[in-house]
């Protein structure tokens, strides 16, 4: 197929729309079912490329969770164990296949973000994986295939008009990449860095010790980066980002952001969360918005007379500050990646806060002294990869 026609464009109002390659070659995608719009293509395959790098980086299975433009989660295929499985609402669905562990892991991160998400995944979807996605709200997934029970499965996904996209696994683009503002045509060479541990060689804290675990969390973080709006920071642990920041003007505001999510996501493992006793006819969604108010500020707006009713069989009693301080504590061997260099060691101290151990940076600061200080000052690890992973 020379191209594909879409409904609109961004918006409505922008039209005609339509995806095609400029070169007149065949498109390396085929629409398999529904009919994917022009943010969705943008979503697919700035996915596509994010879980085929971190399948090619790491050798597990990936998948993410992308949001406007930015993952909202990324992950490789590690296992399930009970708690985890548990906050993703997965623990009913049995042993699940490392591609269906790894969109759980994407998924789960950040629930909330996730809603309505556009998948990606490194590998041929499975059945596993395909009843995972059936049952949240998703605007579609990209594969490089899916088995027929999949398709099947993925076929009966809003009212039969689900988007299923294929990618050629074998499709290479070209060099040079374009595109228009304003009328206005830009060019540039294609970002095809490649993230490995070599990337990771300049270690310039006291510290130098990172292991096989943390190297792996390094690659998802840089990985993720890289698809990510700047400016961009990435919190990952166990093999899953963890919290992602995207497209804030200024870097501490972008660590503090990531760095609430990776909060949000240890504070849904503690006992208080864990315990919520749901009405059981609560869905996941408004579970998820119900965990979201309990664990902030905003607390009272679920718990006030009246309201926890609509939630809840038990009234949870509140989750203090001091709780919530206690628990985050356990939080440790956290990693942290940024797209551009740190300017200032606040943000240093903000990782810290969310049990930051190893931390990749591009380095390049006229303060780099004072962030390496800061880095040494509670025992992190930190590498400078000399390069930026800028995404616009």
């Amino acid at each position: 197929m020379k191209e594909i026609q879409l409904k609109y464009g961004c918006n409505p109002n922008q039209k005609p729309s339509r995806i095609f390659m400029e070169n007149g070659a065949d498109l390396p995608v085929e629409v398999i079912n529904g009919r994917p719009g022009y943010i969705n293509f943008l979503d697919a395959f700035n996915g596509w490329q994010l879980v085929k790098e971190l399948k090619e980086a790491t050798g597990l299975p990936a998948a993410t969770s992308f949001k406007h433009v930015s993952p909202a989660g990324a992950a490789v295929g590690l296992p399930l164990d009970d708690t985890l499985a548990k906050i993703y609402w997965v623990d009913d669905l049995g042993e699940l296949s490392p591609l269906a562990c790894a969109y759980a892991r994407a998924r789960g991160a950040d629930r909330m973000s996730s809603f309505g998400d556009f998948i990606a995944l490194s590998d041929v979807c499975d059945a596993d994986t395909a009843k995972l996605i059936k049952r949240e709200v998703s605007d579609g997934v990209i594969a490089p295939g899916y088995t027929d029970e999949a398709l099947e499965i993925l076929r009966q996904k809003k009212k039969g008009n689900y988007n299923v996209i294929k990618i050629d696994p074998s499709y290479v683009p070209e060099e040079l990449e374009r595109k228009q503002v304003y009328g206005i045509t830009f060019e540039q060479g294609r970002n095809e860095l490649d993230i490995n541990g070599d990337l990771f060689g300049n270690i310039v804290t006291a510290n130098k010790e990172i292991p096989e675990e943390a190297l792996i969390d390094m690659k998802i973080a840089m990985i993720t980066l890289k698809y990510t709006q700047s400016n961009s920071v990435c919190y990952v642990k166990g093999g899953q980002a963890i919290g992602i920041g995207a497209g804030q003007q200024s870097r501490i505001h972008c660590t503090r952001l990531a760095g609430q999510k990776a909060d949000n996501w240890f504070l849904r493992q503690s006992p208080q969360v864990m315990g919520l006793q749901f009405l059981d006819e609560l869905g996941r969604a408004d579970r998820d918005n119900a965990i979201d108010v309990y664990m902030g500020d905003e607390y009272e707006d679920v718990l006030r007379d009246g309201e926890w009713q609509k939630r809840f069989k038990v009234k949870p009693e509140v989750f203090t500050r001091e709780e919530k301080k206690e628990w985050l504590a356990k939080n440790q061997n956290v990693t942290l990646g940024s797209d551009a260099f740190f300017p200032f060691s606040d943000n240093i101290e903000r990782a810290y806060k969310s049990g930051v151990k190893y931390i990749a940076q591009p380095g390049g600061s006229v303060r780099d002294d004072l962030v390496i200080e800061c880095a040494d000052k509670y025992d992190m690890v930190m590498a400078f990869t000399g390069i930026r992973l800028f995404h616009h």
